[in-house]
């Protein structure tokens, strides 16, 4: 299926590694110009020529591929993306909004700066990106929000208290911006919601329930891959396919809505 954004400039945030970089490899091959954003100069060099690499096999053409080391959550780190040498400025077509979540614990242990942090992170800065971008892509009559935040939104874990508050803030604000004057002008803002994925995150919550129930690390990965129905963690690459459809052209008619990707491990019907 050509999904019709060949051409187009996207940003992708968190982009080194994990679901952004799924995304970012799912976007470049369909001959999407990029903007990569992550904290790591290095990693994010060496993850920028390998999407160029990907974007000439799979494109024909290469897509530029531009990458910008710095923390996204700041002011300076969003004013660097926009101002990235060779890029769109603030005319991007798709954002896919991406902030590393707030550490595992317990919600004893947080005082007010954890919350502040985590808010800013996980929810103030996808709004940031969303305000900079939104009105310059309905002036175009096109454009796709995509931010990744958590199965957590609907199914609450303990230990992720701080990325449960802060990302159901994003989830309350998405759904009424994304049903506002910009739907009838070809903007979409959508919410992708990934479970366990095999990713260093995931290494990181493991960690934590292993630490917390006392069991192996090997034991927790066994229990909860026997608890998704696919009986699996999932990839990168299958996140960033989803992400890529809702990025496109065939998915004009979705917006404000919070898609799981989850295996199945979510036990609700709505």
């Amino acid at each position: 299926m050509d999904l019709g954004i060949s051409g187009k400039w996207a940003l992708v945030c968190g982009a080194s590694k994990g679901l952004g970089r799924g995304c970012a490899e799912a976007l470049v091959r369909e001959g999407v110009n990029l903007v990569v954003n992550a904290r790591s100069a290095d990693a994010l060099q060496q993850t920028a020529a390998q999407l160029r690499e990907e974007g000439a096999r799979a494109a024909g053409a290469a897509p530029q591929v531009i990458a910008v080391a710095a923390d996204i959550t700041t002011p300076e780190g969003r004013a660097a993306v926009f101002g990235a040498a060779g890029g769109p400025g603030k005319d991007f077509d798709i954002v896919v909004t991406n902030a590393g979540g707030p550490p595992p614990g317990d919600f004893r242990d947080w005082d007010r700066d954890a919350w502040v942090r985590a808010v800013d992170a996980n929810m103030l800065t996808p709004i940031e990106l969303i305000r900079a971008t939104v009105d310059g892509m309905a002036a175009r009559g096109f454009g796709r929000i995509v931010n990744i935040t958590s199965s957590a939104v609907k199914a609450p874990i303990d230990i992720l208290g701080l990325s449960n508050g802060a990302r159901s803030g994003l989830t309350g604000f998405v759904a009424g911006a994304a049903r506002s004057s910009i739907a009838a002008r070809g903007v979409t803002i959508n919410n992708l919601l990934p479970g366990r994925f095999d990713t260093d995150r995931l290494v990181g919550t493991i960690n934590a329930a292993a630490a917390k129930t006392g069991k192996s690390v090997e034991e927790v990965r066994r229990m909860q891959q026997a608890a998704i129905p696919a009986g699996r963690y999932g990839t990168p690459q299958e996140f960033g396919a989803i992400c890529a459809f809702l990025c496109s052209v065939q998915a004009g008619y979705m917006t404000g809505q919070n898609v799981l990707a989850d295996g199945g491990a979510y036990p609700g019907t709505f």
